[in-house]
């Protein structure tokens, strides 16, 4: 017993340095291979994911070129990005927030997994076809959380629950039996609901880059405190490590960045970022597989709670730029039913694209697709070689023009050597899986035109 207790003891400090060494560490000295691009020569895409049938029919134009794909989290099939909500992914179980009634059997271990898994795979089948044409699939399930310590304030209804049904298993055991048996119970079958659903969907879509909306989890709210430093808190980096097990099963993450109003024009902004990108990037890069898992970030170009109050150009260089800068795979842009239900916030939303957003997205796409050209040969994607610096991909405005033509976006224009040079200085590459890559500055020759 004893000798179990200390070789338990050391593989958890082994693993403890293990993590301390990552973060402390470059994060360009420890690229793994990344997955290729979903879409060809394109290291860092813009999905945009919010419904707007109400602009549609108030024929308020919205021009979305810019993305690389246009979905909507609307029940649609045959998306580019297929989001999985409660109610469209088998039988989740869940507690009724308004009725407290129980839906599947309320916690995971009452739940039929069988019956859920068969309903989910025609579900499956539904919203996406049977090809072989590459996407997104993200599972949205937030009523609770896997880990047991994660379901806290309105959550710690699913700890009761799961207490109650252990004292029917075991109704003359201590209390902290009871909750050590409840803990267990409900940390094993919510594993097991978890796994089990990413398995069958990436069986059924392979093609399809499966994985949990908000996840990996990083709590770095308190940027009202002084020296906010935007660090994930240790509690939540340690239970990012306990779901190791996610992460070996999902083959993307979807981490979110959306931003508080009190974030607005702050330096704050970019660190907040910065560390919920980074944890993704860290738990992409210490799975088994031979490559990392793509990192695409959820972001809003509306502030939390607003409906009218657009991320402005600071904001979309700490959140997009940022994004991009780190070595994410791209960025979906988000938005709820409530956003753009009216004439106002649609014209808001016309304004807002055309203007700001529209220009920012082509810059940084273009910026991604030249670098990994120039440094890269294409078969990689550009990353800061120190994840803690403030620089970006920028093209250079004296030196380029972003064009419409053909309802099509392109950044047209020449670098600098000097433009180039700062590339090699701040940026290492991340090389494609089953791609030869070198970090090897190629000046581009003659005027660029880069369509994204």
């Amino acid at each position: 017993m004893q000798r179990r207790d200390a070789a338990r003891r050391i593989k958890m400090f082994l693993q403890y340095l293990f993590y301390i060494i990552l973060s402390i560490t470059p994060l360009a000295a420890t690229l793994p291979p990344s997955e290729p691009p979903l879409i060809p020569k394109h290291p860092f895409i813009t999905v945009w994911n919010a419904p707007t049938t109400t602009c549609q029919r108030l024929d308020i134009p919205l021009d979305t070129e810019a993305f690389q794909a246009v979905t909507t989290p609307a029940a649609v099939p045959g998306q580019f990005l297929t989001i999985f909500y409660e109610s469209r992914l088998g039988l989740y179980p869940k507690i009724d927030p308004v009725r407290r009634i129980r839906r599947a059997g309320g916690v995971p271990q009452s739940s039929n997994l069988t019956a859920h898994l068969l309903k989910a795979k025609h579900q499956i089948d539904h919203y996406i076809a049977e090809d072989e044409t590459p996407g997104l699939a993200v599972i949205d399930w937030e009523s609770w959380r896997p880990l047991w310590a994660q379901n806290w304030g309105s959550k710690r209804v699913y700890q009761k629950l799961s207490i109650a049904n252990a004292l029917q298993d075991s109704p003359f055991s201590s209390l902290k039996k009871i909750s050590q048996l409840a803990a267990d119970q409900f940390q094993r079958a919510g594993r097991n609901f978890m796994e089990k659903t990413i398995e069958l969907g990436v069986k059924e879509r392979p093609s399809r880059h499966w994985g949990f909306y908000l996840f990996p989890i990083c709590h770095n709210y308190d940027w009202d405190r002084p020296n906010y430093t935007g660090r994930c808190s240790t509690t939540s980096r340690k239970q990012n490590q306990d779901l190791m097990w996610l992460w070996e099963h999902s083959t993307a993450l979807f981490p979110s960045i959306y931003l508080h109003p009190a974030l607005k024009n702050s330096p704050q902004a970019a660190l907040y970022v910065r560390y919920r990108v980074r944890e993704a990037l860290r738990m992409a890069a210490l799975t088994k597989r031979p490559s990392a898992v793509p990192t695409f970030v959820y972001s809003r170009p509306l502030y939390r709670g607003q409906n009218q109050d657009f991320e402005t150009p600071t904001d979309l260089v700490s959140t997009v730029g940022e994004s991009a800068a780190l070595g994410a795979a791209g960025v979906v842009m988000w938005g709820g039913r409530k956003d753009y239900n009216n004439k106002a916030s649609c014209e808001s939303l016309s304004n807002y694209l055309t203007s700001t957003l529209n220009p920012y997205l082509v810059n940084v796409t273009a910026a991604a697709m030249l670098c990994s050209q120039a440094l890269c040969q294409g078969r990689g994607r550009c990353v800061r070689r120190s994840s803690s610096s403030s620089v970006y991909l920028h093209l250079d405005a004296t030196r380029f023009s972003i064009l419409r033509a053909d309802r099509k976006y392109m950044a047209v224009g020449l670098p600098s050597a000097q433009n180039l040079d700062a590339w090699a200085q701040n940026f290492t590459c991340q090389c494609y899986a089953r791609q030869e890559c070198t970090l090897n500055l190629t000046p581009p020759t003659g005027i660029q035109i880069i369509k994204v």
